[in-house]
Protein backbone atom coordinates (compact mmCIF):
# COMPACT_ATOMS: atom_id res chain seq x y z
CA UNK A 1 0.00 0.00 0.00
CA UNK A 2 1.17 3.62 -0.54
CA UNK A 3 0.38 6.63 1.89
CA UNK A 4 -1.97 8.05 -0.64
CA UNK A 5 -5.46 9.62 -0.51
CA UNK A 6 -7.48 10.71 -3.23
CA UNK A 7 -8.64 14.32 -2.14
CA UNK A 8 -4.61 15.17 -1.16
CA UNK A 9 -1.97 16.46 -3.20
CA UNK A 10 0.15 13.34 -3.98
CA UNK A 11 3.17 15.67 -3.43
CA UNK A 12 5.20 12.35 -1.95
CA UNK A 13 4.62 10.73 -5.17
CA UNK A 14 7.90 8.50 -5.22
CA UNK A 15 10.37 7.53 -8.10
CA UNK A 16 9.81 4.76 -10.10
CA UNK A 17 10.40 1.28 -9.06
CA UNK A 18 14.04 -0.62 -10.37
CA UNK A 19 13.92 -2.96 -13.18
CA UNK A 20 14.46 -5.88 -10.93
CA UNK A 21 11.05 -4.36 -9.52
CA UNK A 22 9.26 -3.85 -13.02
CA UNK A 23 10.10 -6.84 -14.80
CA UNK A 24 8.82 -9.67 -13.14
CA UNK A 25 8.93 -13.46 -14.71
CA UNK A 26 5.25 -12.37 -16.48
CA UNK A 27 6.50 -9.23 -17.35
CA UNK A 28 9.33 -10.64 -19.01
CA UNK A 29 7.18 -13.34 -20.61
CA UNK A 30 5.13 -10.63 -22.24
CA UNK A 31 7.63 -8.10 -23.48
CA UNK A 32 8.70 -11.01 -25.78
CA UNK A 33 5.39 -10.84 -27.60
CA UNK A 34 5.07 -7.59 -27.81
CA UNK A 35 8.51 -6.43 -28.95
CA UNK A 36 8.31 -9.34 -31.71
CA UNK A 37 5.03 -7.52 -32.84
CA UNK A 38 6.37 -4.03 -32.82
CA UNK A 39 9.65 -5.23 -34.75
CA UNK A 40 7.35 -6.67 -37.45
CA UNK A 41 5.33 -3.75 -37.78
CA UNK A 42 8.57 -1.30 -38.00
CA UNK A 43 10.04 -4.10 -41.05
CA UNK A 44 6.50 -3.52 -42.90
CA UNK A 45 6.78 0.23 -42.34
CA UNK A 46 10.26 0.48 -43.68
CA UNK A 47 8.93 -1.74 -46.57
CA UNK A 48 6.59 0.62 -48.26
CA UNK A 49 8.10 2.69 -51.07
CA UNK A 50 6.51 5.86 -50.21
CA UNK A 51 6.04 5.76 -46.22
CA UNK A 52 4.27 9.31 -46.42
CA UNK A 53 1.12 7.26 -46.98
CA UNK A 54 1.84 6.13 -42.95
CA UNK A 55 2.69 9.85 -41.92
CA UNK A 56 -0.50 11.92 -43.25
CA UNK A 57 -2.99 9.03 -42.24
CA UNK A 58 -2.41 6.95 -39.59
CA UNK A 59 -1.64 10.09 -37.28
CA UNK A 60 -4.85 11.24 -38.14
CA UNK A 61 -6.60 8.35 -36.90
CA UNK A 62 -4.94 8.85 -33.54
CA UNK A 63 -5.38 12.31 -33.08
CA UNK A 64 -9.12 11.26 -33.47
CA UNK A 65 -8.83 8.39 -31.04
CA UNK A 66 -6.63 10.07 -28.80
CA UNK A 67 -8.87 13.37 -28.90
CA UNK A 68 -11.97 11.13 -28.10
CA UNK A 69 -10.58 10.13 -25.03
CA UNK A 70 -11.16 13.86 -23.85
CA UNK A 71 -14.51 14.21 -25.19
CA UNK A 72 -13.55 15.90 -28.16
CA UNK A 73 -15.19 14.61 -31.02
CA UNK A 74 -15.14 14.97 -34.89
CA UNK A 75 -15.51 12.81 -37.60
CA UNK A 76 -12.47 10.74 -39.94
CA UNK A 77 -13.97 12.67 -43.12
CA UNK A 78 -13.92 16.17 -41.26
CA UNK A 79 -10.78 15.81 -40.34
CA UNK A 80 -9.35 14.74 -43.95
CA UNK A 81 -11.63 17.47 -45.54
CA UNK A 82 -9.63 20.19 -43.66
CA UNK A 83 -6.58 19.02 -43.21
CA UNK A 84 -4.58 20.89 -45.48
CA UNK A 85 -6.73 23.98 -44.84
CA UNK A 86 -8.86 24.27 -41.17
CA UNK A 87 -10.51 27.11 -42.25
CA UNK A 88 -14.70 27.03 -41.49
CA UNK A 89 -13.89 23.83 -39.53
CA UNK A 90 -15.63 23.39 -36.37
CA UNK A 91 -13.62 23.76 -33.19
CA UNK A 92 -13.21 20.17 -32.26
CA UNK A 93 -12.06 19.42 -35.80
CA UNK A 94 -9.12 22.23 -35.44
CA UNK A 95 -8.42 21.16 -31.97
CA UNK A 96 -7.82 17.45 -32.94
CA UNK A 97 -5.77 18.41 -35.98
CA UNK A 98 -3.32 19.94 -33.48
CA UNK A 99 -2.80 16.89 -32.08
CA UNK A 100 -2.05 15.76 -35.34
CA UNK A 101 0.41 18.78 -35.73
CA UNK A 102 2.14 18.24 -32.32
CA UNK A 103 2.84 14.25 -33.09
CA UNK A 104 5.21 15.78 -35.73
CA UNK A 105 6.05 18.61 -33.72
CA UNK A 106 7.02 16.18 -31.16
CA UNK A 107 8.71 13.44 -33.51
CA UNK A 108 11.05 16.28 -35.20
CA UNK A 109 12.13 17.59 -31.61
CA UNK A 110 13.05 13.76 -30.70
CA UNK A 111 14.95 13.04 -34.09
CA UNK A 112 17.00 16.59 -33.05
CA UNK A 113 17.46 17.19 -29.43
CA UNK A 114 15.73 13.71 -27.63
CA UNK A 115 12.89 13.59 -25.95
CA UNK A 116 12.90 15.60 -22.70
CA UNK A 117 10.37 18.02 -20.29
CA UNK A 118 11.39 20.19 -22.72
CA UNK A 119 9.86 17.89 -25.57
CA UNK A 120 6.67 17.31 -23.58
CA UNK A 121 5.76 21.08 -23.54
CA UNK A 122 6.18 21.75 -26.75
CA UNK A 123 3.96 19.01 -27.50
CA UNK A 124 1.06 20.38 -25.09
CA UNK A 125 1.53 23.86 -26.07
CA UNK A 126 0.50 22.84 -29.80
CA UNK A 127 -2.59 20.56 -29.29
CA UNK A 128 -3.79 23.72 -26.85
CA UNK A 129 -2.84 26.47 -28.78
CA UNK A 130 -1.46 28.39 -26.41
CA UNK A 131 2.04 28.13 -24.38
CA UNK A 132 1.28 25.19 -22.02
CA UNK A 133 3.66 26.04 -18.69
CA UNK A 134 3.92 24.07 -15.41
CA UNK A 135 1.30 24.13 -13.06
CA UNK A 136 2.03 26.43 -10.48
CA UNK A 137 -2.42 27.55 -9.03
CA UNK A 138 -3.02 24.79 -6.83
CA UNK A 139 -6.80 23.08 -6.68
CA UNK A 140 -6.50 20.14 -9.89
CA UNK A 141 -8.60 17.11 -8.53
CA UNK A 142 -9.32 14.29 -10.84
CA UNK A 143 -12.28 12.99 -10.68
CA UNK A 144 -14.74 9.81 -11.78
CA UNK A 145 -15.86 10.41 -15.18
CA UNK A 146 -19.60 8.68 -13.79
CA UNK A 147 -19.56 9.49 -10.71
CA UNK A 148 -17.47 13.11 -10.68
CA UNK A 149 -16.16 11.77 -7.56
CA UNK A 150 -12.32 12.94 -6.97
CA UNK A 151 -10.01 9.84 -7.37
CA UNK A 152 -7.01 11.45 -7.87
CA UNK A 153 -5.35 14.70 -6.56
CA UNK A 154 -1.60 15.20 -8.65
CA UNK A 155 1.32 17.45 -6.57
CA UNK A 156 0.95 20.67 -6.45
CA UNK A 157 3.50 23.25 -6.23
CA UNK A 158 5.81 24.36 -9.34
CA UNK A 159 9.07 23.16 -7.82
CA UNK A 160 7.74 19.66 -6.72
CA UNK A 161 6.34 18.94 -10.05
CA UNK A 162 9.56 20.46 -11.79
CA UNK A 163 11.71 17.98 -9.82
CA UNK A 164 9.12 14.85 -10.49
CA UNK A 165 9.58 15.15 -14.12
CA UNK A 166 13.59 15.89 -13.58
CA UNK A 167 13.13 12.19 -11.94
CA UNK A 168 11.00 10.97 -15.22
CA UNK A 169 13.34 12.11 -17.72
CA UNK A 170 16.41 10.90 -15.90
CA UNK A 171 14.20 7.39 -15.88
CA UNK A 172 13.02 7.49 -19.47
CA UNK A 173 17.10 7.51 -20.62
CA UNK A 174 18.78 5.54 -17.37
CA UNK A 175 21.80 3.68 -18.40
CA UNK A 176 20.36 0.42 -17.58
CA UNK A 177 18.90 -2.89 -19.27
CA UNK A 178 15.10 -2.16 -18.44
CA UNK A 179 13.16 -3.35 -21.59
CA UNK A 180 12.28 -0.49 -23.96
CA UNK A 181 8.59 -1.47 -23.45
CA UNK A 182 8.58 -1.88 -19.94
CA UNK A 183 10.17 1.53 -19.40
CA UNK A 184 6.98 3.23 -21.86
CA UNK A 185 4.70 1.44 -19.07
CA UNK A 186 5.96 2.63 -16.11
CA UNK A 187 6.94 6.14 -17.75
CA UNK A 188 3.30 6.86 -18.70
CA UNK A 189 1.86 6.18 -15.45
CA UNK A 190 4.47 8.84 -13.85
CA UNK A 191 4.08 11.08 -16.22
CA UNK A 192 0.05 11.12 -15.85
CA UNK A 193 0.58 10.83 -11.95
CA UNK A 194 2.52 14.15 -11.90
CA UNK A 195 -0.06 15.79 -14.44
CA UNK A 196 2.00 18.84 -14.88
CA UNK A 197 0.28 21.00 -16.59
CA UNK A 198 -3.36 22.57 -16.53
CA UNK A 199 -4.91 20.63 -19.79
CA UNK A 200 -3.93 18.34 -22.04
CA UNK A 201 -2.10 15.74 -19.97
CA UNK A 202 -3.79 13.08 -21.40
CA UNK A 203 -2.99 13.74 -25.14
CA UNK A 204 0.58 14.54 -23.95
CA UNK A 205 1.13 11.79 -22.69
CA UNK A 206 -0.04 9.71 -25.25
CA UNK A 207 2.27 11.44 -27.68
CA UNK A 208 5.39 10.40 -25.54
CA UNK A 209 4.78 6.85 -25.72
CA UNK A 210 5.24 6.59 -29.09
CA UNK A 211 8.22 9.11 -29.29
CA UNK A 212 9.94 6.98 -26.00
CA UNK A 213 9.42 3.92 -28.74
CA UNK A 214 11.02 5.95 -31.84
CA UNK A 215 14.08 7.36 -29.15
CA UNK A 216 14.91 4.11 -27.84
CA UNK A 217 15.36 3.01 -31.63
CA UNK A 218 12.50 0.09 -31.47
CA UNK A 219 10.34 2.27 -34.22
CA UNK A 220 11.85 4.46 -37.44
CA UNK A 221 8.76 6.16 -38.04
CA UNK A 222 6.05 7.16 -35.12
CA UNK A 223 3.03 4.79 -36.28
CA UNK A 224 2.27 2.57 -33.30
CA UNK A 225 -0.80 4.64 -31.41
CA UNK A 226 -2.84 3.09 -28.21
CA UNK A 227 -5.41 5.21 -27.77
CA UNK A 228 -7.89 3.12 -29.83
CA UNK A 229 -6.58 0.24 -27.31
CA UNK A 230 -7.51 2.54 -24.43
CA UNK A 231 -10.99 3.67 -25.89
CA UNK A 232 -11.73 0.00 -25.81
CA UNK A 233 -11.00 -0.72 -22.25
CA UNK A 234 -11.22 2.37 -21.15
CA UNK A 235 -12.41 1.40 -17.55
CA UNK A 236 -9.51 -0.99 -17.25
CA UNK A 237 -7.24 1.54 -18.32
CA UNK A 238 -7.91 4.03 -15.12
CA UNK A 239 -8.37 0.99 -12.68
CA UNK A 240 -5.13 -0.03 -13.68
CA UNK A 241 -3.64 3.26 -13.17
CA UNK A 242 -5.27 4.05 -9.87
CA UNK A 243 -4.08 0.82 -9.03
CA UNK A 244 -0.39 1.83 -9.46
CA UNK A 245 -1.54 4.37 -7.26
CA UNK A 246 -2.98 3.02 -4.29
CA UNK A 247 -1.20 -0.19 -4.63
CA UNK A 248 2.31 -0.24 -6.64
CA UNK A 249 0.38 -2.88 -8.31
CA UNK A 250 2.82 -2.20 -11.02
CA UNK A 251 2.81 -5.74 -12.85
CA UNK A 252 -0.75 -5.66 -13.22
CA UNK A 253 -0.49 -2.20 -14.99
CA UNK A 254 2.76 -3.31 -16.98
CA UNK A 255 1.09 -6.27 -18.10
CA UNK A 256 -2.18 -3.80 -19.63
CA UNK A 257 0.74 -1.96 -21.64
CA UNK A 258 2.61 -4.70 -23.18
CA UNK A 259 -0.78 -6.50 -24.29
CA UNK A 260 -2.00 -3.08 -25.68
CA UNK A 261 1.63 -2.48 -27.57
CA UNK A 262 1.13 -6.49 -29.18
CA UNK A 263 -2.54 -6.31 -30.27
CA UNK A 264 -2.04 -2.52 -31.69
CA UNK A 265 0.94 -3.74 -33.57
CA UNK A 266 -0.50 -6.36 -35.19
CA UNK A 267 -3.12 -4.29 -35.66
CA UNK A 268 -1.57 -1.54 -37.25
CA UNK A 269 0.26 -4.30 -39.13
CA UNK A 270 -2.71 -5.56 -40.99
CA UNK A 271 -3.78 -2.14 -41.76
CA UNK A 272 -0.27 -1.37 -43.21
CA UNK A 273 -0.44 -4.73 -45.16
CA UNK A 274 -4.35 -4.05 -46.45
CA UNK A 275 -3.03 -0.34 -47.36
CA UNK A 276 -0.04 -1.72 -49.72
CA UNK A 277 -2.11 -3.98 -51.35
CA UNK A 278 -4.70 -1.15 -51.95
CA UNK A 279 -2.28 0.93 -53.15
CA UNK A 280 -0.80 -2.04 -56.11
CA UNK A 281 -4.84 -2.69 -56.96
CA UNK A 282 -5.69 0.85 -57.52
CA UNK A 283 -2.42 1.95 -59.56
CA UNK A 284 -3.07 -1.15 -61.63
CA UNK A 285 -6.95 0.00 -62.88
CA UNK A 286 -5.90 3.60 -62.58
CA UNK A 287 -3.92 3.07 -65.54
CA UNK A 288 -6.10 1.14 -67.56
CA UNK A 289 -8.89 3.90 -66.64
CA UNK A 290 -6.66 7.03 -67.39
CA UNK A 291 -5.19 5.03 -70.61
CA UNK A 292 -1.85 5.22 -69.14
CA UNK A 293 -2.21 8.97 -68.14
CA UNK A 294 -0.54 9.87 -64.41
CA UNK A 295 2.55 9.39 -63.41
CA UNK A 296 4.00 7.84 -60.14
CA UNK A 297 4.27 11.30 -58.35
CA UNK A 298 0.22 11.19 -59.06
CA UNK A 299 -0.33 7.93 -57.67
CA UNK A 300 1.67 8.54 -54.94
CA UNK A 301 -0.89 11.93 -54.03
CA UNK A 302 -3.98 10.18 -54.16
CA UNK A 303 -2.53 8.13 -51.15
CA UNK A 304 -0.92 10.67 -49.42
CA UNK A 305 -4.27 11.37 -47.82
CA UNK A 306 -8.12 10.34 -49.24
CA UNK A 307 -9.03 14.10 -50.56
CA UNK A 308 -7.11 15.48 -53.26
CA UNK A 309 -7.22 19.11 -54.82
CA UNK A 310 -5.91 19.94 -58.70
CA UNK A 311 -4.01 21.69 -57.12
CA UNK A 312 -1.77 19.41 -55.13
CA UNK A 313 -1.30 17.03 -58.32
CA UNK A 314 -0.43 20.22 -60.74
CA UNK A 315 2.74 20.85 -57.65
CA UNK A 316 3.24 17.08 -56.96
CA UNK A 317 3.51 16.19 -60.93
CA UNK A 318 4.47 19.41 -62.74
CA UNK A 319 2.06 19.65 -65.23
CA UNK A 320 -0.60 22.25 -66.40
CA UNK A 321 -4.09 22.04 -64.42
CA UNK A 322 -5.94 21.20 -67.07
CA UNK A 323 -3.64 17.60 -67.27
CA UNK A 324 -4.30 17.14 -63.46
CA UNK A 325 -8.14 17.87 -63.87
CA UNK A 326 -8.21 15.33 -66.66
CA UNK A 327 -6.11 12.83 -64.93
CA UNK A 328 -8.74 13.34 -62.29
CA UNK A 329 -11.94 13.26 -64.00
CA UNK A 330 -10.92 9.93 -65.78
CA UNK A 331 -10.52 8.20 -62.28
CA UNK A 332 -13.90 10.03 -61.16
CA UNK A 333 -15.53 8.49 -64.60
CA UNK A 334 -14.13 5.01 -63.91
CA UNK A 335 -15.68 5.07 -60.60
CA UNK A 336 -12.94 4.77 -58.86
CA UNK A 337 -12.42 9.03 -57.65
CA UNK A 338 -15.55 10.60 -56.32
CA UNK A 339 -15.81 14.30 -56.95
CA UNK A 340 -17.46 16.84 -54.35
CA UNK A 341 -17.74 20.67 -54.50
CA UNK A 342 -17.65 22.47 -51.24
CA UNK A 343 -18.14 25.92 -51.67
CA UNK A 344 -15.41 27.21 -54.38
CA UNK A 345 -13.14 23.83 -53.55
CA UNK A 346 -13.19 20.72 -55.70
CA UNK A 347 -12.56 17.80 -54.13
CA UNK A 348 -11.48 14.31 -55.35
CA UNK A 349 -11.94 11.46 -52.74
CA UNK A 350 -10.42 7.91 -52.63
CA UNK A 351 -13.09 6.34 -51.50
CA UNK A 352 -11.77 2.94 -51.16
CA UNK A 353 -9.00 4.79 -49.04
CA UNK A 354 -11.07 6.56 -47.20
CA UNK A 355 -12.87 3.01 -46.26
CA UNK A 356 -10.14 0.90 -45.38
CA UNK A 357 -8.65 3.84 -43.11
CA UNK A 358 -11.94 3.92 -41.26
CA UNK A 359 -12.77 0.47 -40.61
CA UNK A 360 -12.70 -1.07 -37.28
CA UNK A 361 -11.54 -4.21 -36.18
CA UNK A 362 -10.65 -5.45 -32.95
CA UNK A 363 -7.25 -4.96 -31.80
CA UNK A 364 -6.35 -8.53 -31.30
Amino acid sequence: MTDWQAGRPYNELPPLPSADALETRRVLKAAIGANTALGQLDQAVISIPNPTVLINTLPVLEAQASSEIENVVTTTDELFRHLENDAGADPATRETLRYRTALRVGFEITAKRGLTVATASAICSTIKGREMKIRAVPGTRIGSRDTGEVTYSPPEGRDVIVEKLSEWERFIHADDSLDPLVRMAAAHYQFEAIHPFSDGNGRTGRILNVLMLVDAGLLRLPVLYLSRYIIDTMNEYYRLLLGVTAESAWEEWVLYVLAGVEQTSRYTLRKVTAIRALQDDFSRRARVASKGGGDSEFQAVLFEQPYCRINTVVERSGVSRPTASGWLSALVDAGMLQDVKIGRDRLFINREFLQLLVRREPTN
